[in-house]
C-alpha cells in the first residue's frame, strides 16, 4: 500500500463497516443482510442507474428445497440437488462450497420473505438437464409483480428491463404469462389480452412514456430489494466507481474510488463485498481469456460490466478462476441497439433450425441457451465456421412466432421491419436463393433442408435428438404433434437471420470459499474481501443447471458474505 493511500484514509470521503460495490441483486441482498445484523453499510454504483444487469434480467432464482416447492407438491432434498449439480459441475467446485450453496439458498430466500417483505413464487420451469438424476421442475423462483409507485423517486433511476425480456420490447410480463403467450398454449389469447390491457389502460403513463409501471422479473426483484434497503436507511451512491482496494497489515481497510472525477477514499471497518458484475463488456479481457474470439457487442448485459472489481482484486493478490467461461446464449445483434438480444425461446419452437457457414446443422437447437451458445463457440473453426451462424425459419413459423424484434405476422408485414433488422435478416422464395443471400453452399443447405424435413414430419431428429430432453419441450408448441419442437420448413418465403455466440454475463472472476471470502494465490482468505455474483468464480463452474443459476448464487453468497462479515471482531 502506498503512502498516498494512507493519507486518503486519514480523510476519507465516507467511512462504513461494510462497503458494497455494485447495486444488483446480490449486492443489495448483501447490504440488507449486513444491516439486519447491525452493520453500517454503504452501496456504491459505477453507473448513473441502479440495479445492474440483475434489473434488466428475467429476475429468476434457482433455489432448491424451498417452502414454495413443497406447497406446489414438488418434493426436493439437499441430496437430490447435490446429485444433480455434482453431475454437471463434477470436480470443478469444492464440495464444501457447493453444499454451502445448497444448504443456504433457501435460507436466504426465506430470510428475504420473512424479514424484508420480498415476495417470490416457484414456477414450473424445467431444469436445463432433465435427463440427469436429481433434476426437478419448480426450483426456479420469480419475484411477484409490484407497482413502480412503491419506489417513489428511485423508479426514475432504476435500470430498465432488457427489451428481450419484455413482451413486444416494452410490456412487462411474468414467466407464467410469457410461456403460454410464446408457445400458444390453451388460453394464450386471454393471457395476452390481460397483459396488454393492463399496459395500455395505464393512460396517464402512456401519455408520458412507454415505460411499464407494472414491474415484473428483474425490475420487480430489484424494486423489492431497494424498498427493503431503503427501510433500513442504507445509502446507495450512484456514479461512484471502484479504482483500488486498500490493504493495511494484511487486511482490507478501504477503497479508492472515483467520485465526480476526483479520487477519494472510503474507509471500511469490516470489509468490502465486490458485487459489480463480470467483464463481458471489456473487449481486452475477452480477448485475453476466451479460447475463441468474441465481441463485447454480442453481450446482452448492460454496458458497465467491464471487470473493474475483478482487476482491482487481482492487483492485491486475489486468485481468479473460470475466466474462459460465460453464461452463453445465441444472440441477435442489431446495429441501433446498445446490447445484443439473447435468443432464449425462439430456437425451441417448431419450424426452424440453425446452420453454420457451410449450410449444415451442428446442434440441438432447443437445448438451453447456455449449451447452444457454447456449441457455437466450441465448434467454430477456420474450416467450419459457426460465427456467425444462421437461424433459418419458414413462412409458417414467421406467421406464428416472434423472432427477436420481428413480431409474428404474415410475410406482408416484412415491409414494416426496421432497417437494422433488414441488415441481418435475409428473405427468399427458394432455399437456393436463400443460400446465395447468406453466402453458404447451395447444395449443402438444400441437403440439410431435405434431411431435416424428412425426419421432422415424423417428429424425429436422429442427428441431435431435438425435443427429447424435458427442457427442450418447455418452450415447444404443444399444438404441434408429435414433437412440439419439430416441424418441417416447407412454406415459402424462407428466412435466414444472422446470429452470434453471445452471453448474458461472464462467469469467471475472484475465487472464493464457502462464505464468499476472496482467496489469494495460496488459497488463503484475504481478510475483509468478499466477491459474489459474476465478480466471483461461479459456484456452478462452467455449467448452467437451470433458470436463475446466476441470481440464486449471487444473492446466496451475498447473504453469506454479510453474515460472515458481521461475525468478525
Amino acid at each position: 500500500m502506498t503512502e498516498s493511500y494512507l493519507t486518503d484514509l486519514a480523510d476519507p470521503l465516507w467511512s462504513t463497516d461494510l462497503l458494497i460495490v455494485g447495486s444488483g441483486a446480490g449486492a443489495l441482498t448483501s447490504a440488507i443482510t449486513a444491516a439486519e445484523h447491525g452493520l453500517d453499510t454503504l452501496v456504491i454504483e459505477k453507473g448513473h442507474l441502479w440495479g445492474g444487469t440483475s434489473a434488466t434480467s428475467g429476475g429468476t432464482l434457482w433455489i432448491p428445497c424451498t417452502r414454495h416447492m413443497a406447497a406446489a407438491g414438488v418434493e426436493d432434498s439437499e441430496q437430490e440437488a447435490y446429485t444433480y449439480l455434482s453431475a454437471l459441475i463434477q470436480d470443478e467446485v469444492p464440495q464444501v462450497k457447493l453444499r454451502a450453496y445448497i444448504a443456504n439458498a433457501s435460507k436466504m430466500l426465506h430470510f428475504l420473505e420473512d424479514h424484508c417483505s420480498v415476495r417470490f413464487r416457484a414456477v414450473k420451469y424445467a431444469d436445463y438437464h432433465m435427463d440427469l438424476a436429481g433434476a426437478k421442475e419448480n426450483r426456479s423462483h420469480e419475484p411477484l409483480p409490484i407497482k413502480a409507485g412503491q419506489l417513489g423517486r428511485d423508479y426514475a433511476t432504476l435500470q430498465p428491463m432488457h427489451v428481450a425480456a419484455q413482451a413486444f420490447g416494452r410490456v412487462n410480463w411474468t414467466i407464467g404469462e410469457a410461456r403460454p403467450m410464446i408457445t400458444r398454449q390453451p388460453g394464450w389469447m386471454w393471457t395476452m389480452f390481460k397483459v396488454m390491457a393492463s399496459y395500455y389502460m395505464d393512460l396517464p403513463q402512456r401519455y408520458r412514456t412507454t415505460k411499464d409501471r407494472r414491474l415484473t422479473a428483474g425490475n420487480s426483484l430489484l424494486g423489492q430489494l431497494r424498498k427493503a434497503s431503503n427501510s433500513r436507511k442504507i445509502p446507495l451512491q450512484l456514479g461512484v466507481s471502484l479504482k483500488e482496494i486498500i490493504i493495511e497489515n494484511n487486511r482490507v481497510v478501504g477503497a479508492l474510488v472515483d467520485y465526480a472525477g476526483e479520487q477519494r477514499a472510503i474507509r471500511v471497518n469490516r470489509g468490502i463485498v465486490l458485487g459489480a458484475g463480470g467483464f463481458e463488456r471489456n473487449q481486452d479481457m475477452r480477448q485475453a481469456h476466451f479460447a475463441t474470439s468474441s465481441s463485447s457487442q454480442w453481450s446482452g448485459s448492460q454496458a458497465n460490466n467491464t471487470g473493474d472489481a475483478i482487476q482491482a482484486a487481482q492487483r492485491i493478490g486475489a486468485q481468479l478462476e473460470f475466466m474462459d467461461s460465460a453464461w452463453w446464449a445465441p444472440c441477435i445483434k442489431l446495429g441501433d441497439e446498445d446490447r445484443a438480444r439473447p435468443m432464449f425461446v425462439e430456437r425451441s419452437l417448431p419450424g426452424c433450425m440453425i446452420v453454420n457457414q457451410q449450410g449444415m446443422r451442428y446442434m440441438n437447437e432447443s437445448a438451453s441457451y447456455h449449451v447452444a451458445g457454447g456449441e457455437m463457440m466450441r465448434k467454430h473453426s477456420d474450416d467450419c465456421s459457426t460465427i456467425p451462424s444462421w437461424f433459418v425459419f419458414d413462412g409458417r413459423y414467421r406467421s406464428q412466432y416472434n423472432v427477436g424484434p420481428l413480431v409474428a405476422g404474415p410475410p406482408a408485414m416484412d415491409r414494416t421491419m426496421k432497417p437494422s433488422l433488414r441488415d441481418v435478416l435475409h428473405k427468399a422464395d427458394t432455399i437456393a436463393e436463400l443460400a446465395e443471400k447468406m453466402n453458404v453452399p447451395v447444395t449443402a443447405l438444400e441437403q440439410t433442408f431435405e434431411r431435416f424435413n424428412s425426419y421432422a414430419v415424423e417428429g424425429k431428429d436422429p442427428d441431435f435428438d431435438r425435443g427429447v430432453n424435458g427442457y427442450d419441450l418447455y418452450y415447444g408448441d404443444p399444438r404441434n404433434e408429435p414433437n412440439p419442437c419439430l416441424a418441417p420448413l416447407t412454406k415459402a418465403p424462407f428466412y435466414g437471420l444472422k446470429i452470434f455466440p453471445g452471453d448474458i454475463g461472464t462467469k469467471g472472476g475472484v475465487l472464493t470459499d464457502e462464505n464468499g471470502c476472496a482467496l489469494n494465490q495460496d488459497n488463503q482468505a484475504i481478510a475483509g474481501l468478499y466477491a459474489i455474483g459474476n465478480t466471483s468464480a461461479s459456484v456452478m463452474g462452467r455449467s448452467y443447471p437451470g433458470a436463475g443459476s446466476t441470481l440464486g448464487p449471487a444473492m446466496t453468497f451475498g447473504y453469506l458474505a454479510a453474515r460472515h462479515a458481521a461475525q468478525l471482531s
